[in-house]
């Protein structure tokens, strides 16, 4: 029997956790998605992230802080409670800094939770928010319903014109939230165009790429000051997992976390954490297969009898199809189509789909496609009229099936779609 000495224990008093190196410079961002913000486990040598579950950290007297406030960086903070940094969580979001080619990120439990950290830090009453008339419902019920109970004025505009982003401009303006493509009709923004007015007006833009992910666009390359993911979608692109981020300049991003991220609460979980980084992983060879294989489905929904109308960037027929070539390196794996009867359609798809799911949510392994139904969408969500109504259901009608595909053979996906569709 071997015994071990009590020298031969490794010391496991207080050392200041290592922190990742910053992305290195001249790599691929499909590079990026697998080594940036990664670190090496300096007892294992383990190469995948490990997944620190703790709450709390030892720390030497003097070498924390009690409280947030005060502080201007927390990442320059030794890790000392899972609400404020959290080792797993900091690897992610180093390596979604340097997708997006960001200074820094900071992520969220939720979506949700990193646009409404993005709004509650830069906005404040008096303070006014240029919307996208059609975005992400969290965000634009979140922006409509809660803000205003704040004193913080709201307006939502068509930002696929970018004349009527120019004219919505006030004194007080400071942020200008827009989605490229915008779920769930797929119309695309301007990015560099806006981000032009933005600046013009002193105010700050913010975009929810959570469509397009950084394989197809990097906003902040085209003049954003802040990138918005759901990390739950294409980034994890398993539906396992929730999360969001926020990239951006330094200064931005740790004034979010030094209040929302602190004082909201919706800190995210190690164990999301880890999980969104295996999906990254993959992330870059997912989206240009799922991209691939939505261009077929699209052709082919365009031709089917069935198939009154079909959105995709991609397509030719798309009515901004040259600023998607522009603004997009891929196309992406979302596609809209909408039929005669959309209702009826709904309930035969649900029954008759066999490789494809009928459920809510997109950007997984697995194809997903939902009705969403221009009434109830109007009613519960975006409230438009006139032309903001008219150019809506010029991309939806009266109702727009939302795909999103997945990882599955495109000659499996067409032949059930084609089946399910004919009924």
């Amino acid at each position: 029997m071997t015994v071990t000495k009590l020298s031969d224990l490794p010391d496991h008093g207080y050392q200041r956790p290592k922190r990742a190196p910053a992305a290195r410079t001249g790599l691929s961002r499909d590079t990026l998605a697998l080594s940036g913000g990664l670190v090496i486990d300096p007892a294992t040598k383990a190469i995948a992230p490990n997944i620190s579950m703790s709450v709390n950290n030892v720390l030497v007297p003097g070498d924390g802080a009690f409280s947030a406030d005060g502080v201007d960086d927390l990442t320059a903070l030794p890790f000392l409670y899972a609400r404020w940094t959290n080792p797993t969580v900091r690897q992610l979001e180093q390596r979604l800094a340097a997708l997006e080619g960001a200074d820094d990120a900071v992520a969220t439990a939720t979506g949700v939770a990193a646009i409404g950290a993005t709004f509650l830090t830069f906005l404040k009453k008096g303070d006014h928010l240029i919307l996208s008339d059609v975005c992400y419902a969290g965000a634009n019920e979140l922006a409509r319903r809660i803000l205003p109970d704040y004193g913080i004025e709201v307006t939502p505009v068509n930002m696929s014109r970018p004349q009527d982003v120019a004219a919505a401009f006030r004194p007080n303006t400071k942020l200008v939230h827009c989605e490229s493509p915008c779920n769930p009709i797929l119309r695309l923004a301007d990015l560099t165009a806006i981000a032009g007015l933005a600046r013009k007006h002193g105010a700050l833009m913010s975009v929810d790429s959570t469509l397009a992910t950084p394989v197809a666009t990097q906003p902040l390359s085209l003049g954003a000051d802040l990138v918005i993911h759901s990390l739950t979608k294409f980034i994890n692109g398993h539906g396992d997992a929730l999360g969001g981020v926020v990239c951006g300049r330094k200064e931005l991003v740790e004034k979010i976390r030094s209040r929302a991220g602190v004082y909201l609460g919706a800190s995210m979980p190690a164990m999301n954490a880890w999980l969104i980084m295996r999906g990254i992983d993959t992330l870059f060879p997912r989206i240009r297969t799922i991209s691939e294989t939505a261009a077929q489905v699209a052709a082919f929904l365009q031709g089917h009898p069935a198939v009154t109308a079909v959105t995709y960037p991609g397509l030719a027929s798309h009515p901004q199809h040259d600023l998607a070539k522009r603004q997009m390196e891929l196309f992406g794996g979302m596609v809209t189509f909408q039929v005669a009867d959309p209702g009826r359609m709904a309930l035969q798809l649900a029954e008759r789909l066999r490789v494809a799911h009928y459920a809510f949510s997109l950007g997984h392994q697995r194809s997903i496609v939902v009705l969403l139904d221009t009434q109830e969408m109007m009613t519960s969500t975006y409230q438009l009229a006139g032309d903001q109504l008219e150019d809506y259901r010029r991309f939806a009608g009266d109702g727009v099936f939302r795909l999103s595909v997945g990882l599955e053979a495109p000659d499996d996906l067409i032949d059930d779609l084609d089946q399910a569709l004919l009924g």
